[in-house]
């Protein structure tokens, strides 16, 4: 089953509340969040009259949060050969 991810982008702040009360209908109340909806004419809808604050692309899967933010954190650039601890007590891999 499709899905709309819908990611605000921009805030409401100094817009009608017309626009405002759109995103709370989405379930975005604040920026870079990132919510799941089926895909459907109503919710094409709301995403077409918000179009220039939201990012919408269509997935066929919902990603958990826990998921996206592991996706997102960057690589740390190193690895742990051994620990202190190891190296300490004389216990070499």
């Amino acid at each position: 089953m499709p899905y709309f991810r819908i990611t605000l982008l921009r805030s409401a702040i100094g817009l009608p509340d017309k626009y405002a009360g759109v995103l709370r209908a989405l379930g975005l109340n604040r920026r870079m969040r990132t919510v799941y909806h089926p895909v459907s004419k109503e919710m094409a809808g709301q995403i077409f009259s918000v179009k220039e604050l939201v990012d919408v692309q269509e997935v066929e899967h919902k990603i958990s949060n826990k998921r996206m933010k592991m996706l997102r954190k960057p690589d740390p650039g190193f690895y742990v050969e051994q620990t202190r601890a190891n190296v300490a007590s004389g216990q070499w891999d």
